[in-house]
């Protein structure tokens, strides 16, 4: 007997409830949308309806492979980001609302060249380009892959022709100077790493995750060579984890930066670190 929509997603949210899946419902009903080749709003409207055959096979190959906690943005290929829509795969780490903060925070003043270090999915540097009509920037990730998905990204949202993306380990390929630095770099710590949900550790890139070590590895060489990359007046913003305020803003001051600032997410925790260059000492 053929189900429909509804009996259908009542049962993928029941199996990828007792998969120890986080949010079934809402997964379910997201990915029976994407097997619909439909908005996810219009998933109560095919409701009472059977699904087709090859619908039903699509999402039952979907609820699979998200019972085996394949993220569900690997599945249906992008991920919602600052309003946006960017692509996304294995090879770069999902943009998160958590980074949103540090968007913001470069919204707060202006800018007008931008680097971007360790791009991955280039959500950041798209959207700070997308956000501000008049600014270029250059966007630098070690990963031909990430580079590639970059590059696919700002097509995608029409700011190709003044997004640079290039392969480069932090700054060894960066020339030039710019008014602001951000990064969102692999900041766990080697032995926090099995603590990390199934769908983090199992299919985002390690490399994007962990510096192999203490979660600090980054912000050293970012901070021995973000003066020599920073216009007067610029600026660096870098996404944290919630205990490495204190670690990364003494890094940043140590490398002659000014200003040092730790911002909170929405949640009260410490999320991102802000620091001027020297001749910006009025911050």
């Amino acid at each position: 007997m053929t189900e429909t929509a509804a009996q259908a997603m009542a049962a993928a949210t029941a199996r990828l409830r007792a998969a120890g899946v986080q949010d079934p419902a809402r997964d379910a009903r997201v990915l029976l949308a994407h097997a619909a080749r439909i908005e996810a709003s219009r998933v109560t409207l095919i409701a009472p309806e059977e699904l087709a055959p090859e619908v039903a096979e699509r999402y039952e190959q979907l609820i699979a492979l998200r019972a085996v906690r394949v993220p569900v943005s690997h599945l249906i290929g992008e991920r919602e980001f600052y309003g946006r829509r960017f692509k996304v795969s294995r090879d770069v780490l999902d943009p998160r609302p958590e980074t949103e903060i540090l968007i913001e925070a470069a919204l707060a003043e202006p800018y007008s060249r931008v680097l971007d270090l360790g791009a991955g999915s280039g959500c950041i540097l798209v959207t700070l380009l997308a956000e501000r009509q008049e600014a270029t920037g250059l966007g630098v990730d070690i990963s031909e892959a990430a580079c590639l998905q970059a590059s696919a990204n700002a097509v995608l949202h029409r700011v190709e022709a003044r997004a640079d993306i290039q392969q480069s380990d932090w700054f060894e390929a960066v020339e030039g100077m710019f008014d602001l630095i951000v990064s969102n770099p692999p900041y766990i710590a080697l032995d926090e790493m099995d603590g990390l949900s199934a769908e983090v550790r199992g299919h985002e890139p390690g490399i994007a995750l962990t510096d192999g070590g203490d979660g600090l590895g980054a912000y050293r060489k970012i901070a021995a060579q973000a003066a020599a990359h920073l216009a007067p007046g610029g600026r660096v913003l870098l996404e944290i984890g919630p205990t490495q305020g204190q670690a990364v803003g003494a890094l940043l001051e140590m490398a002659g930066l000014s200003g040092i600032a730790v911002l909170p997410d929405l949640d009260g925790r410490d999320r991102v670190v802000r620091a001027h260059s020297a001749s910006n000492r009025g911050f």
